[in-house]
């Protein structure tokens, strides 16, 4: 179980995260629905433990383990894992051996992985994670670095990104992969296709949890109200 209690964050005397308390189980997918600018990404970045995000109050547990002052590299020893929005490049680095991690990987897991993602493994683990993939390839290739991972808990924060239409339900299929190979999912979306595969899903406003539930409720209320609102920053009397 990973649980954040009454998390504050402020940056630059802006005042971003407004005493959120979530959890994420293992072996779920949990989704964050909201729509620009509320606060989701900097609430993975905070779960992730990167340097400029570490709460102004609130804790964060692992098991029961406070890891709210852990390190980014502390949190990826102990199995959380963020998928970034832009993927990094790597000039020089093959897709074969950045998959490998070393050569602790086997070469079939790669296979498997990238066959995942929907790139033929004959053609790109010879190619390099650089500039001549485009960004949906270099996605694809997060995405299968993460799945050779095996985190406890994986932090999708806008999957989709780089991805055409056509290819959201092989991120559906991967969140549901990842499920059945027993890692907690937090997807952070926008996305309906996306989020109606959750377990369990917060609507997320102005840095707060407006509601939280079964996720085809979060949808119709998401729908109903966030998409009509003239100010995403500024839940109204539904705020709970």
């Amino acid at each position: 179980m990973l649980t954040l209690e009454n998390i504050k964050y402020s940056r630059n005397s802006k005042e971003i995260i407004k005493d959120i308390s979530v959890s994420f189980e293992e072996k779920k997918i949990t989704s964050i629905i909201g729509s620009n600018g509320v606060g989701k990404s900097t609430l993975a970045y905070i779960i992730m433990g990167l340097s400029d995000y570490k709460p102004n109050d609130g804790k964060i547990y692992l098991d029961g383990t406070d890891i709210t002052n852990f390190s980014i590299t502390q949190r990826a020893r102990l199995g959380i894992s963020l998928l970034w929005q832009e993927p990094a490049r790597f000039e020089g680095l093959s897709v074969k051996n950045y998959l490998s991690l070393g050569g602790k990987i086997k070469l079939d897991d790669i296979k498997e992985a990238l066959n995942l993602v929907r790139l033929n493994p004959n053609v790109y683990m010879s190619r390099f994670v650089d500039k001549k993939l485009s960004g949906g390839e270099r996605k694809r290739v997060e995405i299968a670095s993460c799945i050779l991972l095996k985190p406890k808990f994986l932090i999708m924060d806008e999957p989709d990104s780089g991805i055409d239409l056509m290819s959201l339900d092989m991120i559906v299929d991967i969140m549901k992969h990842l499920k059945e190979n027993d890692t907690g999912v937090i997807v952070i979306t926008h996305r309906e296709e996306i989020a109606s595969h959750s377990d369990y899903s917060y609507l997320i406003c102005d840095g707060r949890v407006l509601k939280s539930g079964v996720c085809s409720d979060i949808i119709d209320y998401y729908r109903s109200t966030c998409d009509v609102c003239d100010n995403v920053n500024a839940p109204k009397e539904q705020e709970i």
